[in-house]
């Protein structure tokens, strides 16, 4: 397969659009669990999964990779990555149902941050003191984000809002050892199967939720359901090809977009007005996040230019 030239202006695009189609896709969630229609999370899951395979395999078919782009080496790696990815789905769509949209967001950046601490303990990778160092960063700002929901454990206030926050950071920590899991399968496979069989494995195992309260929705909610599928399969498309057209460490932080989109819709479709704490935390852990791509393309340069250096020329 030809190489796909660069373009960073591209993968800049693609990123952002991804990030709005995710957004848009949470709002839709957000939207199917409140006003009355209370579609439980794994019926969700089911539609989020379901309908994204033939978005996915149009997508293939259109580049001529259905053979080899489903192709698998690891099942048994894809069956555990899809447990654990699933759950993490449910638990985020749970969590939409629970706490606003941009606290959620917020809440939802400490996986990246979880994920670094993961990889040390189970893949080996080396962590320096820096890194480190943002790590605390960000779950210091994640601690800021949930303070409030905390704080009112003791106050007997409303249990709805520290249950969100509990399923909001179990959610985020599903959601890195989930990558743990990818960054394993990828060594082997191929990000097309990886995709595709989480979407399979997903289905099938949010069918296991269907005799603890499924709903039949009326059209509308059947209609944003299958909505909800189809964004997620364009979604993940968008966010793969961004991937091909430039380095992960310069689109990387456009992932952050999604606060300032949580935030607009928060405030002007759920009438979800920010506190001053949640933005203060979010920023902590958005700057976290930023400074670590920032150090890892530093490192990832210094490499590039010694493995030049202990290159012979001539």
């Amino acid at each position: 397969m030809t190489p796909t030239p660069p373009s960073p202006l591209r993968g800049i695009m693609l990123k952002c659009l991804s990030v709005l189609v995710f957004t848009v896709m949470a709002s839709l969630i957000k939207a199917t669990s409140e006003s009355g229609l209370g579609v439980p999370p794994g019926q969700q899951v089911f539609f989020r999964s379901l309908f994204a395979i033939p978005v996915i395999l149009i997508w293939l078919a259109w580049r001529h990779e259905i053979g080899i782009g489903l192709k698998t080496y690891r099942p048994i790696g894809h069956f555990y990555r899809g447990i654990i990815g699933t759950g993490a789905m449910a638990l985020g769509f749970w969590a939409l149902s629970l706490l606003p949209l941009p606290e959620v967001t917020a809440i939802g950046y400490a996986a990246p941050l979880m994920t670094v601490v993961l990889a040390a303990m189970f893949l080996g990778e080396e962590v320096r003191l820096f890194r480190l160092s943002m790590v605390g960063l960000g779950l210091l700002g994640v601690i800021i984000v949930l303070s409030p929901r905390l704080a009112a454990a003791g106050e007997g206030l409303e249990t709805r809002e520290q249950l969100g926050a509990v399923v909001t950071l179990t959610a985020a920590g599903c959601t890195a050892m989930a990558q743990i899991f990818v960054r394993k399968l990828v060594q082997e496979e191929r990000t097309s199967a990886i995709v595709f069989w989480f979407s399979v494995t997903s289905t099938l195992l949010s069918l296991l939720t269907l005799p603890f309260g499924w709903i039949m929705p009326d059209t509308g909610t059947f209609l944003l359901l299958v909505t909800i599928g189809l964004l997620g399969g364009l979604g993940q498309i968008l966010l793969t090809s961004s991937y091909r057209y430039a380095d992960a460490s310069l689109i990387a932080p456009f992932e952050y977009a999604s606060m300032l989109l949580a935030l607009l819709i928060g405030w002007f479709v759920f009438d979800e007005a920010p506190t001053l704490v949640m933005l203060i935390g979010a920023v902590l852990v958005i700057t976290a996040g930023i400074l670590i791509i920032w150090r890892e393309h530093k490192l990832g340069l210094e490499r590039t230019r010694q493995r030049k250096a202990m290159t012979p020329q001539g």
